[in-house]
């Protein structure tokens, strides 16, 4: 499975504390219109950790009948713990998911080998492409270039959406085996895709994304004086969205844009007042609003 372009981490829309399912065909609508090739729902900035798994498994469905077929749906289902991760893999299977994003176990901080076992017993339970994800920052863990290889070599472990931050490791990784690298950092994506990468797992797309389509577009392509242009324009808006904790900074955009009510669920709550007039300074800088 080829999976060039920009891929959504789509944020999960609330209406008094309940999951807004209309929301998520409006937001959904608006991805498949605007170039986006793949939705990754549920996970990080899905605030995955607190929704339950009956409302992981609507999200997962509504997202799957309404892009029908249009962009590929890879949620995240990845967790701390190997059995519930290879129980929602098999649910979004079930669900129609193309495939499944599945983070570095967080919190557990296993070793390299223990890595390498939680993967290898996901991808043999579950028949779907599964795209690694690697984010030490927010998991306490970080994943070895070697371990990827080794990783690669199962059958339907096809990607790493990498956001360790360092660009070498996207190299390393590269240079031992083929395993497609996505970005997972936006102000990174322009960079990875130079050095290999084939697209992106943006936080940004949520607000611009036929911009981050059109980035991801014309930098594949070789045409790098387009794809650095978009990619000045919006970097400090890549930046803003990560002022704060992750989904606060691009639910509180969405809410200046009309689109979304803002509203998060406990323990993420709205951004400090400093921290929203950044914000608001940004998008009108970028020309969002």
């Amino acid at each position: 499975m080829k999976l060039q372009g920009s891929f959504v981490a789509l944020v999960t829309p609330y209406a008094k504390g309940e999951v807004d399912l209309k929301k998520v065909q409006e937001l959904v609508r608006f991805h498949v219109e605007n170039g986006t090739r793949g939705l990754c729902p549920i996970a990080t900035t899905g605030e995955g950790p607190v929704l339950t798994h009956d409302e992981k498994a609507e999200i997962v469905r509504t997202v799957v009948e309404t892009a029908k077929g249009k962009a590929l749906v890879f949620p995240g289902t990845g967790t701390y713990n190997t059995a519930e991760s290879i129980e929602l893999t098999k649910m979004a299977r079930e669900l129609g998911a193309d495939g499944a994003l599945m983070v570095t176990p967080y919190y557990n901080k296993p070793t390299q080998e223990g890595l390498f076992r939680h993967y290898e017993a996901c991808a043999k339970a579950v028949s779907i492409p599964i795209m690694l994800y690697n984010v030490p920052g927010r998991t306490g863990v970080s994943m070895a270039p070697e371990t990827t290889a080794r990783l690669s070599k199962i059958r339907n472990i096809v990607a790493l959406k990498d956001a360790s931050g360092n660009v070498e490791q996207v190299t390393m990784v590269r240079t031992l085996c083929d395993i497609q690298i996505l970005s997972g950092e936006d102000s990174l994506t322009f960079a990875i895709i130079t050095l290999g990468g084939v697209g992106v797992v943006s936080v940004a797309a949520n607000v611009i994304p036929r911009q981050v389509a059109d980035m991801v577009a014309h930098t594949l392509k070789g045409e790098l004086d387009k794809g650095r242009a978009i990619h000045d324009r919006y970097f400090e808006l890549f930046k803003t969205l990560f002022i704060e904790t992750n989904p606060i900074p691009v639910k509180s955009a969405l809410k200046k844009m009309g689109m979304y009510n803002g509203e998060m669920r406990l323990p993420m709550c709205e951004m400090s007042a400093s921290n929203e007039e950044k914000l608001e300074k940004t998008l009108k800088a970028c020309k969002v609003i």
